[in-house]
């Protein structure tokens, strides 16, 4: 069974985290062409809101691939097998439901109102029968024109090709399901965030 692996990184996202990772390298600059003692004590929470920007919206990223699905959050990198998915749903964000947890993909929220707006039926062309609700009915985020919509189709159309396949009939593999925290992250936001705290009470 042919398969072409899709990666995907939201731009908004991405430009969102540059441009404020560059104002903020901007501000931490000015603070020490300022004064130094006021730098070194001001500049720890400019660092912050830059590294968080960077965590938040540079980071996350969906990969599909032919064994699995990489979903790399911002404390959390999950690999899920194809036969640990039990669901895809979309109402927040595409989620992958295993028998181990939910897996929300922070790349891929569901879309806003806004977006929502002026769906018609052909928004819904092409979406799996594994998307359909209790009585047949479909959720605004499931849309191909959207991004959560569309990447959940591409896992759905795959995951339900499997399945006619009887590829999954072998069932989960517990040990091939992980989920690995970034631990660097944690520690590096963890010790800005103190510091940003010193450096606004001293």
């Amino acid at each position: 069974m042919s398969f072409q692996e899709v990666v995907y990184r939201p731009m908004w996202g991405r430009i969102l985290a540059v441009v404020t990772v560059v104002v903020c390298a901007i501000g931490v600059a000015a603070l020490f062409w300022g004064d130094l003692v006021s730098a070194v004590r001001y500049a720890w929470p400019v660092i912050f809101i830059g590294a968080l920007a960077w965590a938040l919206f540079w980071r996350p990223e969906l990969r599909v691939q032919e064994h699995g699905i990489t979903v790399v959050n911002v404390f959390r990198t999950y690999f899920v097998p194809w036969p640990a998915i039990r669901d895809i749903q979309t109402r927040y964000a595409l989620t992958l439901v295993t028998g181990r947890r939910r897996v929300q993909v922070w790349a891929t929220p569901a879309p806003g109102r806004h977006r929502t707006l002026g769906l018609a039926s052909k928004d819904f062309d092409g979406v799996g029968a594994t998307a359909l609700g209790e009585h047949g009915s479909l959720r605004p985020s499931d849309a191909v024109s959207t991004p959560t919509g569309n990447l959940a189709q591409v896992i759905r159309g795959h995951w339900e090709r499997l399945r006619d396949a009887g590829m999954l009939a072998a069932g989960e593999d517990p040990d091939a399901e992980t989920a690995t925290w970034h631990t660097v992250t944690a520690v590096v936001l963890t010790a800005l965030a103190v510091a940003t705290v010193a450096g606004l009470v001293v």
